[in-house]
């Protein structure tokens, strides 16, 4: 490359030259900046040191390496990126994301795995007569454009199944999805009454309840809250620790474990069925995320992790699993968490002051078997929806791989 290409390495000017104000070129640093094809401009740079044109390939070469992207305009480069100057650009830009895997497995270094300048100046590129390399741009583009077409479909229903997700639990904690069956219930014990066509106004709105239900404090249902193990864990050992990060989707995920062999801490910390864990601590992102343990394997919980002992006569642990899980209690969470340095908490006390709509324990039952049921549905649909992303981008390698083999034109 370095034989047909001009190559800037990016080079950091002093922070003090940052601004957010437009003032001097725009400033990229690395892939936190790129989208699928122009990154995106965050702030200035009134000093730049290295400068980028447009039409240049912008090549993250630190912490990751490999992802690509287009310059579209003059910019000053940091030193997470390259500029990649040739005539036919794009014939660059698609040997670059061909090679992506080849370029990040000789990256190096021990904090950040990185690529020299030279590491790509020796990289060896196909370079045909231009005409050829034209044509092959041209092919690559109109097979990427179907495929990114059904790409874009697949994402459009993964982001609908996520807003599904969430209307589902918000119908199940206004007693939407139980509407018809209070109804017949309220017909079982008054079969003198006419039969009514719908239960119209059988389901809360804005807050207000459906008849039967009300609304308590999380307090109000648990005996007590209780932090999980601040022991240090390692990576072998006689129980697994859950984490934070082990949270998914209300439920355990059993990958990337860590153990401990401490008898006292297993004994005080071991878990039972159907107890709820509510993560505490960390980014906003993760505040508020609960999950349930089944009983999969004997496990104890880590420190950030709070154990919520409930009155299992008052509440079901999936129900309550499900509302801590949705957008309304995490908005309550947001309202009450406190802030420190580069995270945010909720700790015990708040965390009995949670509103948590409640029905008699038989509906809270039928409210998570409705769930499950619709739930399973959407997560194969996800699942499937996961494995066509998968082939599109196998496929995508494929033709570009093809392309640079002489191939396709």
């Amino acid at each position: 490359m370095g034989e047909v290409c001009e190559i800037i390495m990016g080079q950091s000017p002093p922070s003090t030259t940052y601004n957010f104000n437009g003032i001097g070129l725009p400033f990229f640093q690395g892939k936190a900046e790129f989208t699928e094809l122009y990154p995106v401009v965050e702030k200035w740079c009134s000093a730049p040191n290295k400068i980028s044109l447009p039409n240049d390939v912008l090549l993250s070469v630190r912490a990751p390496v490999g992802t690509t992207n287009i310059a579209n305009q003059k910019c000053c480069i940091g030193r997470g990126l390259a500029a990649i100057r040739y005539e036919n650009y794009k014939y660059i830009f698609y040997f670059l994301r061909s090679i992506k895997q080849q370029l990040d497995k000789k990256g190096t270094g021990t904090t950040f795995r990185a690529i020299s300048g030279e590491t790509i100046r020796s990289t060896e590129i196909p370079l045909p007569p231009l005409p050829e390399q034209r044509a092959i741009v041209s092919k690559i583009e109109e097979l990427l454009s179907d495929l990114d077409n059904g790409k874009q479909q697949l994402l459009t229903a993964q982001q609908q199944l996520k807003v599904y997700r969430q209307s589902l639990l918000k119908w199940a904690f206004e007693g939407k999805l139980t509407a018809s069956w209070r109804e017949s219930q309220k017909q079982n014990k008054n079969n003198n009454l006419a039969m009514a066509a719908e239960p119209e106004e059988n389901y809360g709105e804005n807050g207000e309840l459906p008849e039967g239900w009300k609304w308590v404090e999380l307090g109000d249902v648990c005996s007590n809250v209780e932090y999980g193990s601040a022991i240090k864990s390692k990576k072998t050992g006689k129980v697994p620790v859950l984490r934070m990060g082990n949270i998914q989707k209300g439920r355990f995920d059993w990958d990337d474990l860590v153990f401990t062999d401490d008898d006292f801490e297993i004994k005080k910390y071991l878990l039972k069925k159907n107890d709820v864990l509510f993560n505490r601590t960390n980014s906003a992102e993760w505040v508020g995320k609960t999950a349930i343990y089944k009983g999969e394997r004997p496990a104890i919980f880590a420190g950030y992790l709070i154990r919520i002992n409930r009155f299992e006569k008052l509440i079901d642990a999936d129900y309550l699993t499900y509302y801590l899980n949705t957008h309304a209690a995490k908005q309550y969470g947001n309202s009450v968490r406190s802030f420190g340095v580069n995270q945010s908490n909720i700790n015990g006390t708040k965390l009995k002051t949670y509103p948590i709509p409640l029905p008699l324990l038989e509906e809270q039952q039928l409210i998570v078997d409705k769930l499950e049921s619709k739930l399973t549905v959407c997560d194969k649909i996800e699942e499937t929806i996961a494995q066509s992303l998968l082939q599109a981008e196998t496929l995508r390698q494929s033709i570009l791989k093809r392309a640079f083999e002489g191939r396709l034109v």
